[in-house]
């Protein structure tokens, strides 16, 4: 599931971003070991990288690290 499918009408981001925040995605979903994308856990996730995109983070690291429950930026 790609992250997409949870930002909604959401368009600030640029295809660069896009692929940053996929990246990020599926990297901290491998690290949190979700492999069942219905898991609540998943859209969890996404929400986390979703909001630190939207405040500015573009870091892939950074981003799979607060997706996986990392501390968020303020």
């Amino acid at each position: 599931m790609p992250i997409r499918s949870f930002l909604g009408n959401e368009d600030s981001f640029t295809p660069d971003d896009l692929k940053v925040i996929g990246e990020a995605f599926s990297a901290a979903l491998t690290k949190l070991g979700l492999h069942d994308r219905n898991d609540a856990l998943v859209e969890q996730v996404a929400r986390r990288i979703i909001r630190a995109a939207l405040a500015g983070e573009r870091d892939l690291i950074r981003l799979t690290e607060i997706g996986a429950g990392g501390r968020e930026p303020p």
